[in-house]
């Protein structure tokens, strides 16, 4: 898989920019672009914030703009502070999809002002008017085109450079067609947990030909796990997850890459693992997992999918017990959006009961029984009949929002349940959620990492 240079918009930036820079006269306008920058092996720049520049302050017209430069040495200032990079974004009304002379002759001049002012390599980026990006990097005194710009929001709109022409992106490739899969080889995938959903999510991921795989899991293969994990056998007993399946991948697939990362997804290691991603998906059964994937959704501006299993029961007159339901979900969150959190897929009580477990199970059992925890809430072990259709739904979810198929917006299904005992399938849109807007966006690998004191880079002692 070629690395390449990303820019991630999430949807508030996006529309944000959009709005201003297309207010209906038909005259350029201009904007500044805030990004955090992150990754090594693959560099992402991060839309965190956008300073607008006011209309009545700029020379416009249908094909040209000048603006004063205070708004430039702001964006400078703010910049500097945090470490950003600065993207300065104009539109084209008049629809052309490349960078002109003219923006060739003015990014000379703005991009070298940036650079000098700033500790980052600056960019500058265009738009036109369906909200579409082309943009680019001065690392040196040359431009080095931006391969993806992509918005994460509802859809995952994705403008990439190679294929571009002046009159305007590729279209979105067909869902389920040779070319959807040949524009998921340019992806890379993180998966935080390979086991009963994981693995069988990992492995639609890899035959649909994504590009770049990260899976993450720090557990060892047992007897036990043998009925639910793909590609698993005995001899593979005592071997760790990511690795046997890694190596799974491998046997059938010459083009790609997997990275096996066999660590706790709350760890340093995991979180600058899962950060070079494109896209995320959580197939975790603790509150843990899903509280590290919902702030890596946000910090990294990665839209995020969760999938769960269940099969509550419930008690009989005689003292057995039946089943109540068998169901599963899949969540789709975009940086921005609400959290799982806010959806309620896990709560602090079940975090904290979550980490006395671990600590102290003895102290767990006291505040159960004194009702102060509401208590663990356990998934059942996985039947693979029912893993496998969720895991279906929540790796359908994904192409549907990469490629659109549906008859309906895709923003009226946040969330869906599919119920087998009664029969019925509900689903939920974003609106229906309060958006508690708990972790801040685009803030990249800001210390503390995640803004978790666990995972704060530790100081040498001399």
């Amino acid at each position: 898989m070629k690395l390449h240079h990303t820019l991630v918009l999430p949807a508030k930036q996006a529309d944000q920019l959009r709005e201003h820079l297309f207010p209906g006269d038909g005259l350029e306008a201009a904007a500044l672009l805030l990004c955090t920058v992150t990754g090594e092996r693959r560099p992402k720049w991060l839309g965190r914030e956008v300073i607008c520049v006011p209309h009545a302050e700029c020379t416009r017209r249908p094909d040209f703009i000048t603006w004063p430069g205070e708004f430039v040495e702001a964006a400078m200032d703010c910049a500097l502070a945090r470490g950003d990079a600065v993207v300065a974004v104009h539109s084209h009304p008049g629809g052309l999809f490349a960078f002109s002379s003219a923006d060739d002759e003015s990014d000379r001049i703005l991009m070298n002002a940036i650079r000098h002012g700033t500790d980052r390599a600056p960019g500058s980026a265009i738009m036109i008017a369906s909200g579409a990006m082309r943009a680019r990097v001065y690392e040196d005194d040359r431009a080095t085109p931006i391969d993806l710009v992509m918005k994460a929001g509802a859809d995952i709109e994705t403008w990439w450079n190679d294929g571009a022409t002046g009159s305007g992106p590729l279209s979105p490739p067909m869902a389920f067609t040779g070319d959807m899969r040949a524009s998921l080889s340019r992806l890379s995938i993180c998966l935080i947990g390979v086991s009963g959903t994981g693995s069988i999510v990992a492995e639609q991921l890899a035959r649909l030909g994504v590009g770049e795989i990260i899976l993450i899991d720090f557990d060892k293969i047992e007897e036990r796990n043998l009925n639910r994990i793909l590609n698993a056998t005995r001899d593979d007993i005592g071997v760790l997850k990511v690795e046997m399946f890694a190596d799974a991948i491998r046997r059938y697939r010459r083009d790609g890459e997997v990275i096996s990362v066999p660590c706790s997804v709350a760890t340093r290691e995991a979180i600058l693992a899962a950060r070079e991603a494109d896209i995320l998906f959580s197939c975790v059964d603790s509150a843990e997992g899903r509280h590290i994937a919902d702030r890596l959704s946000a910090y990294f501006a990665m839209p995020l999918f969760d999938v769960g299993v269940a099969i509550p029961t419930e008690p009989l007159p005689d003292g057995g017990r039946r089943i109540a339901e068998v169901y599963g979900r899949v969540d789709y969150v975009y940086p921005g959006g609400s959290s799982l959190m806010d959806r309620g897929v896990y709560d602090a009580a079940l975090l904290e009961a979550e980490y006395l477990a671990r600590t102290a199970p003895h102290a767990l059992a006291g505040k159960i029984a004194d009702g102060y925890l509401r208590g663990m809430a356990e998934e059942a072990p996985g039947v693979i009949t029912l893993n496998m259709r969720a895991a279906s739904a929540c790796v359908m979810e994904f192409i549907a929002r990469l490629f659109p198929f549906r008859e309906f917006a895709n923003e009226t299904r946040a969330r869906t349940i599919f119920m087998l005992a009664e029969g019925d399938e509900d689903a939920f849109s974003e609106g229906q959620f309060k958006n508690g807007h708990r972790f801040p966006v685009a803030d990249g690998e800001i210390e503390p990492l995640l803004g978790l004191p666990a995972l704060a880079k530790r100081r040498r002692v001399a």
